[in-house]
C-alpha cells in the first residue's frame, strides 16, 4: 500500500472510530494530524480486538493482540505489514513517539481480558495509566512541548479522558461486558450493588455516586488546564478542543440527571459546532471558555 493510502485509512479509522477526538485533529498541522491519525489507529484496532469479543477465555482474541504486539516490533524495525503500521512506521521515523507506550497499551487492553473489576480507586488509575496515559505520551511526542511538566498535566487530561469514558459507558460496560470500572469499595460507600449495575437499574444511591464521580473527574479536567501553556502552538487548539469536547459529555450526565445506566450520553452535532465556534474565537485555547463560549 501507498503511504499516502496507508494514512487515509488511519484518517477514515480516526474519524470512525473516535468522533470526540477528531474534531480536534482537525485543528493540528497536517504532518502532525497524520502523525495522530496513525497512532490513534493502531491504539483503536488493539483495543477493538478485545471489546469485539470480550469473553475471557477466548484464546483467538488473546492470539489477535499478540500478532498486533509483534506487528508493533516489526513497524519499529521499519518492516511493517499492515497498512496502519505502515502510516505509524513513517511517523515514528519523523517524530519521537516512544515504542513503550504502544506495549504499555497493549498490555492495558490485555488487562480488560482478565480483570473486570477494581477494588480501590488506585486499581483503577494503574488501568488508565495503560490505556490512556500512554497514548497522552504518544500524543506530546507529536506535539512538542517546552516543560517537562507538560507530562504530569498531559497525565491530567488523560486521566479525565478515561474516567469520563468509564462514566458514560457504565450501563453498557456492566450489562452487556460484566465489565464494572467503578471501584468497589466506593460501590459499597455508597451503597450501590454490582446487580443494580448489571441489571440497569437506577437508584438514589447511584445518583450520589455519580455525583461524587463527576466532580473528581471535574478536578483532572482543573489540573490539566496548564497543559496548554506548555505545547507547542500549533497544537493547543486542537488539545483544548478535545477537553472541551470530552468537559461536556462529563456535564451533559450531571445535567441529564446521570442517565448512563439507561443510556449512553452523546453530544450533537451542535453542540460539537458550537464548540468548534468557541475555539475560534477564543483568544487563548481553553476548554473553560470554549465551553463558556458555545454556550453563549
Amino acid at each position: 500500500m501507498r503511504l499516502e493510502d496507508a494514512y487515509a485509512l488511519c484518517r477514515r479509522v480516526a474519524h470512525r472510530s473516535g468522533p470526540n477526538f477528531s474534531v480536534g485533529f482537525r485543528f493540528l498541522p497536517r504532518a502532525k494530524r497524520q502523525a495522530v491519525y496513525a497512532t490513534y489507529a493502531f491504539c483503536r484496532f488493539v483495543d477493538d480486538v478485545v471489546d469485539e469479543d470480550p469473553g475471557h477465555d477466548d484464546v483467538d482474541v488473546r492470539k489477535r493482540v499478540d500478532r498486533w504486539e509483534q506487528e508493533l516490533e516489526r513497524c519499529y524495525r521499519g518492516s511493517p505489514a499492515h497498512p496502519i503500521t505502515v502510516a505509524l512506521a513513517d511517523a515514528a521515523s519523523r517524530y519521537p513517539i516512544p515504542k513503550e507506550s504502544f506495549a504499555g497499551l497493549i498490555e492495558g487492553c490485555r488487562m480488560d481480558l482478565v480483570k473486570t473489576r477494581y477494588e480501590t480507586y488506585q486499581e483503577l488509575l494503574v488501568y488508565s495509566d495503560l490505556v490512556a496515559t500512554t497514548i497522552s505520551t504518544m500524543s506530546l511526542a507529536i506535539f512538542g512541548y517546552r516543560d517537562r511538566a507538560a507530562i504530569e498535566r498531559g497525565r491530567d487530561l488523560a486521566t479525565a479522558f478515561q474516567l469520563t469514558n468509564i462514566l458514560r459507558d457504565v450501563g453498557e460496560d456492566a450489562a452487556e461486558k460484566d465489565r464494572i470500572y467503578l471501584p468497589r469499595e466506593e460501590l459499597r460507600q455508597f451503597g450501590v450493588s454490582e446487580d443494580e449495575l448489571r441489571s440497569r437499574r437506577a437508584t438514589p444511591a447511584f445518583e450520589e455516586l455519580m455525583r461524587f464521580q463527576v466532580e473528581r473527574v471535574r478536578g483532572f479536567y482543573r489540573r490539566a488546564e496548564p497543559l496548554l501553556d506548555f505545547i507547542e502552538p500549533d497544537c493547543r487548539r486542537c488539545t483544548s478542543l478535545m477537553g472541551a469536547v470530552y468537559c461536556r459529555i462529563l456535564e451533559k450526565i450531571e445535567e441529564e440527571g446521570y442517565p448512563v445506566l439507561e443510556r449512553r450520553v452523546t453530544l450533537s452535532l451542535a453542540n460539537k459546532l458550537g464548540l468548534v465556534t468557541g475555539a475560534m474565537v477564543s483568544s487563548r485555547p481553553s476548554w473553560i471558555e470554549e465551553l463558556s463560549l458555545s454556550r453563549g
